[in-house]
């Protein structure tokens, strides 16, 4: 069975979620609006350059669901993935996964994106499981700090390398799709590596290194 790795922000999605649920708590009213919207738009312009300070954008994005209840942040969630998530899912997406799994693949999501967003994101997919950034729980009540490795970067490498030891599963024959240049320490690591309507600087490289360059828009 051959890992089949997949980046979900801007790669398996037309969006990116973290982005949208900042743009979903601003339209719901949960968050000061312009402040948030100004500040989430920093960070991803941040993330976008490479510029991110992970931390800082973990710990703006966890507060707001820090103490909040688990059914009442299920309910967001319902509505979130309703009004910006389904829509912009993309079929192609769901084709290139479907593909891998009638081949026999083992699919594995692997983001920046903390847990909470896109578990339900990578169960409505269909993968067979999911490394994102866990936020803390302690006492069923999310506490707004991360727990262990954010898997950003090299922390996917990190992520990744303690999933593999934990399921004694490989990287021989592995595929890795992704947009980011971010990812490079990752696509790095794998077989097969596959830049997925890349940003400029990722495409620059797959050219570099020969890898095959794929679009799963329109």
């Amino acid at each position: 069975m051959k890992l089949a790795i997949f980046d979900l922000d801007n790669t398996l999605l037309g969006g990116d979620s973290d982005h949208a649920w900042g743009e979903f708590l601003v339209e719901e009213g949960i968050v000061d609006g312009d402040i948030h919207q100004q500040t989430n738009d920093q960070f991803y312009q941040d993330y976008q350059t490479g510029q991110l300070d992970i931390h800082a954008y973990l710990e703006f994005a966890l507060k707001p669901i820090a103490g909040k209840s688990m059914e009442e942040l299920r309910n967001w969630h319902i509505k979130f993935m309703e009004q910006k998530i389904n829509p912009i899912i993309l079929d192609k997406g769901k084709a290139l996964l479907e593909k891998h799994k009638n081949d026999g693949d083992y699919l594995l999501i692997i983001t920046a994106t903390n847990h909470f967003v896109t578990g339900p994101i990578a169960d409505a997919l269909g993968v067979d499981d999911l490394i994102a950034t866990n936020p803390e729980v302690i006492d069923g009540v999310y506490t707004g700090k991360v727990n262990g490795t954010p898997s950003y970067q090299e922390g996917k490498v990190e992520r990744l390398n303690s999933w593999l030891a934990k399921t004694n599963m490989n990287l021989k024959g592995s595929y890795f799709y992704s947009d980011s240049h971010n990812d490079l320490p990752l696509l790095k690591q794998v077989d097969n590596p596959i830049a997925v309507d890349p940003d400029d600087q990722l495409a620059q490289t797959a050219n570099n290194l020969n890898w095959p360059i794929i679009s799963l828009r329109g």
